[in-house]
């Protein structure tokens, strides 16, 4: 499955500080409906991301019924993104 979104990325300071991007509730339905057949525990589900020309393998999380997307550090300044911008992500899910 492939799907596209587009959010901002924002920044969680929790004790692990990290950026993120939130699924928007249609695509996160659309992958909590197949997430028992992808995830490997915990409710996370692998993934393989790509924003522009950087292409990743992640994990998404999880949270109040929706998912987010980890953007690494590296993704960040190979894709000169920063907190606030706003991107548009493909992820591959199930492959």
């Amino acid at each position: 499955m492939i799907i596209e979104i587009t959010g901002p990325i924002w920044f969680w300071k929790g004790p692990a500080p990290w950026y993120f991007v939130t699924v928007p509730a249609e695509e996160s339905s659309t992958i909590k409906a197949i997430a028992g057949l992808v995830t490997y525990g915990w409710g996370v589900i692998p993934a393989q991301v790509q924003i522009g020309k950087t292409r990743w393998s992640t994990s998404l999380i999880p949270k109040d019924g929706l998912y987010l997307v980890p953007i690494k550090k590296t993704i960040r300044l190979a894709e000169q993104l920063n907190e606030g911008d706003e991107v548009t992500l493909q992820l591959e899910i199930g492959e």
